[in-house]
């Protein structure tokens, strides 16, 4: 089965990867896909997202990455939707990841994983660490395609340009064929109230045509969103009706245009 299979990189934290992943995934199940998320962040963060308890690391991404791996992935639903479903994340992910370093094919175990050991999901979304170690690796070598969520900060933004430029040359260090493209910058945490916030959106429209990649509309930063975590709740359930509902639609178009591509 030939599957959208989408990387959120960033290389900072608290950009909003985990926010986009969840949201990203129940909108495109409300289409009647399936959606399959692999929490490859030690910190397993969409543990909280998605309402799940911590569980032990053979039930997790660490049993996918390991040696002994023969097929028997640990997904779990999320919110009690069967179209969405978790290979939660673990601590120990850290120490796979120097494991990956020094073992044959490392950096292709992942896409060694889903190609030998295919899910039955239209769409699979990579949650990827915060640093452009060896997780990321895997994460780019078995994508399809690139999401890259930017905090509307100097750093950040600067950051992303710095992404684009590993993601090219480790594609080309990794010889795939074809090499990912990166479906868009999406500018996530937007506060219309901060003035730094309204000047550096501002400047996304020619940072992205100069590099060539498609600039998304931004994801409102709100408190709900926060609200809703704590209830293991995508906002869509939590507040269905809140505008921030609709920032994600624009992406999830464009994912559904991707999957039936692949379905041709």
């Amino acid at each position: 089965m030939t599957q959208v299979i989408l990387a959120i990189l960033a290389n900072a934290g608290g950009v909003g990867k985990s926010t986009l992943s969840v949201h990203l995934a129940y909108e495109i199940s409300r289409r009647k896909y399936k959606v399959a998320l692999l929490d490859l962040d030690p910190q397993r963060s969409l543990d909280v997202f998605c309402g799940l308890s911590a569980v032990e690391a053979p039930n997790t991404m660490v049993q996918i990455l390991s040696k002994d791996f023969k097929g028997n992935w640990s997904l779990v639903p999320a919110w009690g939707n069967s179209k969405v479903e978790v290979c939660q994340g673990h601590p120990i992910l850290a120490e796979i990841a120097n494991e990956l370093v020094i073992r044959k094919r490392g950096e292709y175990t992942l896409a060694d994983r889903l190609h030998k050991y295919p899910l039955p999901h239209d769409l699979i979304i990579l949650d990827c660490p915060a640093t452009l170690g060896m997780l990321n690796v895997n994460a780019l070598a078995a994508s399809t395609h690139i999401l890259v969520p930017i905090q509307l900060e100097m750093k950040a933004i600067s950051g992303s340009a710095e992404l684009v430029e590993w993601c090219i040359t480790t594609s080309e260090e990794l010889q795939l064929d074809p090499k990912p493209p990166i479906l868009g910058f999406v500018p996530s945490m937007y506060d219309d109230g901060v003035a730094m916030h309204r000047q550096y959106l501002a400047q996304l429209p020619n940072i992205s045509e100069q590099l060539g990649i498609k600039l998304y509309s931004k994801i409102r930063n709100s408190n709900e969103f926060k609200n809703a975590s704590a209830h293991g709740l995508p906002l869509h359930e939590y507040r269905s009706k809140h505008p921030a509902c609709k920032d994600f639609k624009q992406i999830a178009d464009d994912l559904i245009s991707l999957i039936k591509q692949k379905e041709k």
